[in-house]
């Protein structure tokens, strides 16, 4: 693979290749998995600082710096409390930013954008560190699953720092990107994609994320015909070096957009586990919801808890 540099020094673009051992990538998921999370090229720069708008409960939404994309902008927020404790953490893009969105993706790359968000101060106690932003404007293989426009919101539990060690280079690599958590740790229903692919781990795992899972009876899109629907919305979890590190709604324009016309938006449940290798706060589901007097869309890791 090829390593694109971000000039602004935010993170590393992974270049995915194919290369003679791709035999094994003909299997449907497998080729889900292989083409479901690229990073491209980053076309955005930071444009402001966060603000915060508080409702009439006391709730207090604080923003963190937001970044161009398409004619608008995104940026992730936090709702806290009035003891200033989080209740939900999200990625917000302004109603423009659906607007002029880049169409070419990179060379060999699904993906034409990828912004890497920081996030709020006040969001320090939820245990997320940044989220990584996607937008994929033709979609990717398979054909008819998953070739719709769509985002990928990954919310990381890690430092930038060590998302970028995740590399086929890392003399690790292999033991790592194997090492799965114990059943205890697993969210229910999940299943890692080199398990449905009956494929090697190392030959999956993806730079810079690791080990993409799945609940198969929670994503229709996956479901063989007549029960299989049209991809909308799905939620991935990810694992690296037997713990799980980020939480990723992905889901396509047109569906965030749909949001218009559903005033209360949609709230998902998504799987949790009985036990977490890491303190911090854990969605018990996620909601896609437009703001008409804020005029813009709100992808939300819904029901922060705390845990240890």
């Amino acid at each position: 693979m090829a390593i694109i540099r971000v000039r602004n020094g935010l993170a590393p673009t992974p270049t995915l290749r194919r290369s003679s051992g791709d035999a094994m990538y003909n299997h449907f998921l497998l080729r889900v998995v292989r083409a479901v999370m690229g990073s491209a090229m980053l076309v955005s720069t930071i444009v402001a600082c966060g603000k915060e708008s508080t409702s009439p409960s006391g709730d207090r939404r604080a923003y963190g710096p937001a970044q161009t994309l398409g004619e608008g902008t995104a940026r992730t927020f936090v709702t806290v409390d009035r003891s200033g404790a989080p209740k939900s953490l999200g990625v917000a893009l302004s109603e423009s930013a659906m607007r002029g969105l880049p169409t070419t993706p990179m060379p060999g790359m699904p993906s034409a954008a990828m912004l890497v968000l920081q996030l709020p101060s006040e969001a320090t106690t939820t245990g997320f560190d940044h989220v990584m932003l996607d937008w994929n404007p033709a979609g990717h293989e398979p054909q008819h699953v998953y070739t719709l426009p769509h985002f990928d919101f990954h919310f990381y539990n890690i430092t930038s720092a060590e998302r970028e060690s995740i590399v086929p280079t890392n003399p690790a690599w292999a033991s790592k990107a194997a090492a799965f958590p114990s059943a205890a740790f697993v969210p229910n229903g999940y299943v890692a994609f080199s398990v449905l692919a009956g494929a090697p781990a190392p030959a999956v795992a993806v730079p810079f994320m690791g080990m993409h899972w799945v609940d198969p009876t929670s994503s229709p899109e996956l479901q063989p015909p007549p029960a299989g629907k049209a991809f909308t919305t799905t939620f991935l979890y990810g694992t690296w070096d037997g713990r799980f590190i980020f939480a990723e709604p992905m889901i396509t324009k047109a569906y965030i957009e749909s949001m218009k016309d559903k005033p209360e938006g949609v709230t998902l449940p998504v799987g949790t586990a009985q036990r977490v290798s890491k303190a911090g706060m854990y969605p018990g589901a996620y909601s896609i919801k437009y703001d008409a007097k804020d005029r813009e869309y709100r992808i939300t890791l819904e029901n922060l808890t705390s845990r240890q």
